[in-house]
């Protein structure tokens, strides 16, 4: 991807070392940041109710100011050159859904703040550590992302690529645009009325349906801007295909359970990200929601 000397977005915030006080959060279980990234909230919608778990066994921290933002020397910045790389995507992120908001649902797009972290952080949907992963919270339209998990998707996961990592910030963009649209707020909603099993189909398809924002967005940022390089589609739709549930299961757990499924399997997480990609119909998000459970299980195949 071009994005060496592109605009980057304004709305980002660095709060990488800018740590909680000591005993701001405890986290047990014994749980690595691996699995607990992926197993309980990998490229998660959003994450109330892990976050309030965590919130448990919280001993209120001071707070810092909700728009504070650590000023990093780039010559002392190891990840200087990532940042500016996500903040050009980010931008890139805005650009496209401010004008698909405005064209295809004449509707005003409120921009999302990028939170750049790498210790445990305080969100409105309550205290995170890295081991969270990237997430959207709903509560202050804030994207999280620490650079820890870019690096795990690449040496452990096998994703490498700029792309991939432009495919993970449209994702969590994916469930700000639901949120702005009235689809999280009706979808969480519906769960929290339902068993466990209806709940995790609820999440399947809102993820899936994320996953073909972000290739809507992939769409509309190369036909305005033609900024793609060869190979980058496919470094997205490689990410996408190595954090299905059933490939993630097995690899941690050695079966896999579908009816625990939260995300989608590789397949059909590399299918919503392709079919974005060829369409670029933002009109055509509720598919993911209009398919009966049939339907939903052979997507992709």
């Amino acid at each position: 991807m071009r994005w060496e000397g592109r605009e980057e977005s304004s709305n980002v915030q660095d709060k990488r070392g800018m740590a909680m006080p000591a005993g701001g959060m405890a986290l047990g279980g014994g749980l690595g940041t691996v699995i607990l990234v992926i197993i309980v909230m990998l490229l998660g919608g959003d994450p109330q109710q892990l976050l309030n778990q965590m919130n448990k066994q919280e001993q209120q921290p001071s707070r810092s100011p909700a728009n504070a933002s650590r000023k990093i020397d780039p010559s002392q910045d190891r990840d200087a050159e990532l940042k500016s790389m996500v903040s050009v995507v980010f931008k890139d992120t805005e650009d496209v859904w401010n004008k698909l908001f405005r064209t295809e649902f004449r509707a005003h797009y409120e921009e999302p703040t990028l939170v750049l972290f790498d210790q445990p952080i305080r969100s409105a949907c309550g205290v995170a550590s890295t081991q969270a992963g990237p997430f959207y919270c709903s509560g202050d339209n804030g994207v999280y992302l620490d650079f820890g998990f870019f690096r795990q998707l690449h040496q452990e996961l096998g994703a490498p690529g700029d792309f991939a990592i432009a495919y993970v910030i449209a994702h969590e963009v994916g469930h700000h645009v639901q949120n702005q649209l009235g689809i999280l707020p009706k979808v969480n909603k519906l769960r929290s009325n339902s068993s466990e099993a209806e709940s995790n189909r609820l999440l399947v398809r809102l993820e899936l349906q994320a996953d073909y924002l972000a290739g809507v967005w992939a769409y509309h940022i190369q036909k305005e801007k033609n900024v793609l390089e060869r190979g980058d589609l496919e470094e997205a739709l490689n990410a996408a295909s190595r954090i299905g549930d059933d490939v993630l299961q097995m690899r941690y757990q050695g079966k896999t359970r579908p009816d625990t499924f939260q995300h989608g399997t590789a397949l059909q997480r590399k299918s919503a990200l392709q079919l974005g990609m060829k369409t670029g119909d933002a009109k055509g998000l509720m598919r993911f929601f209009e398919m009966s459970e049939s339907e939903l299980d052979n997507f992709g195949k």
